[in-house]
This record gives C-alpha cells, structure tokens and sequence, in this order.
C-alpha cells in the first residue's frame, strides 16, 4: 500500500481538539445522541452508534460522556429532535467547502452558515455542488510500535486500501463499509492506542494556493466549525 499525504487536516483538527476540547465534547455527545436515538443505544446492533463511539473514543472523551449521551437518547421524548444538513460551497481561491450540521432549528443554521460564508469570502452553492469531489473513508492512524509487516497484512486482509508509514505512527485508509472490520482485526492483533478513528470526508483532488488565500480559507474553516450547530467542516485545499 502507498502513503498519501492527506493527514495535515486530521492532525489539525487534532490539535484543536486540545485547545478546545469542551466544545468539541459538546458536539460528540450531540453526535452520539442522535446516532443512539435514531437506532438502537446498543453499540454492537448499531454500526452508525459505533463509528459515533470510536470517533469520541479517539477524541479522548472520557468514558462516563459517551455513556452519558448514549442513555440520554433511551429516555428521550420524541419531541427532542435534531435534523442532519449538508451547506456545500466554495471558499476564497475555489476551495471545495461541505458542511454537515445537526440542529434542532433549520433557519437559524441556515443563517448563521450563510452569513459565516458571506463575510469570509465564501459563496454557498447547490446541493451536490460540491459534494462530489469528497469520498466517505475510514481513517485509522495507531503509534509506530507494533511490527509494520504484521500491521499491514492485518489492515489488507480486513478491507484496507492503503497504508502510509510516518515518522512515529501508521496511518491506514479503509473504505467506509470497512472501517469497522479493520478496526476490529487490529485489535485482535493487540493495538491498544488509536490516535485517529473515524469515518470522514476527504477530498478526491487538493487545491494548492498561495499562503494569502490559504489564511483566508483556513479563518472561514474556524469560523465554520465556532458555530455550536456545526458537527464537521471538510474542504480540498492542500495544507502541507
């Protein structure tokens, strides 16, 4: 398998996780919540639970959160709904920019992403604008310590695309449908620690820009991912 270098957003958000993980626990447990509610709160039944679960697992979100979120959608009345939406469009330089929410009021979502767009530089397109420049993979990266043969075999026989050795980690690209079963098969091989578990959008092409429009895109991403209705902020500009 051939390493590709499209980890400078997962690490960047990463970084962001630290800097401001409260917020982002908020958003986990939102996650988690719906995924809980609208299936099964039994995380083995409800793959979409369990994906939620690894996600906040490798975000570092403590144990008692996640259980806490999930239990709170098994006594939740019917009237406690939140409702998933996509804003597709383009940033500064042509930039790919698809946004995923989950909000309990459309118009004030709808509002706030499109006055964040509007003062950033931003134009918000159709749905399917842009949408089709992403795919949907499972991302997986695990510390350096385990034998690299025995990794790598692990992943391919699971379902695995590619693997990409780094300076002190492996980072390992599933298909969606795959992510759980490569997830599952480097367990069984002893990894303990996953430092990046998730299924997400990455983009088919990156755009190369300057440093100035590369800034520009970057403030529209956080101000973006500020807003408390906002789960995830994919775009194809290339970071590194």
């Amino acid at each position: 398998m051939s390493g590709h270098s499209k980890w400078a957003t997962i690490h960047r958000k990463k970084g962001e996780l630290d800097a401001a993980r409260g917020k982002v626990f908020q958003k986990l447990a939102k996650e988690l919540y719906v995924a809980a509610k609208s299936g099964t709160p039994d995380v083995d039944s409800n793959p979409t639970l369990r994906m939620v679960v690894e996600k906040a697992k490798a975000a570092n979100m403590p144990k008692d959160n996640i259980q806490k979120a999930i239990d709170k959608a098994k006594g939740a009345s019917e009237g406690e709904n939140f409702e998933s939406i996509r804003y597709e469009g383009y940033g500064p330089g042509g930039v790919a920019i698809m946004v995923d929410c989950l909000t309990d009021n459309r118009n004030r979502t709808a509002s706030l992403v499109r006055s964040t767009f509007s003062k950033r530089g931003g134009n918000l397109g159709t749905d399917g604008s842009v949408s089709y420049l992403f795919e949907r993979k499972g991302l997986i990266e695990i510390p350096k310590e385990y034998n690299e043969e025995e990794v790598m075999m692990a992943a391919l026989d699971a379902g695995a695309t590619d693997m990409e050795t780094l300076d002190t980690s492996y980072f390992i690209t599933t298909p969606a449908d795959a992510f759980i079963a490569v997830k599952d098969a480097l367990t069984k091989l002893g990894v303990a620690e996953f430092l990046t578990s998730e299924v997400r959008f990455v983009p088919s092409n990156e755009i190369e820009t300057d440093d100035e429009t590369k800034e520009k895109v970057m403030n529209l991403v956080n101000q973006l991912e500020e807003i408390d209705d906002v789960q995830d902020v994919y775009y194809n500009l290339k970071e590194d």
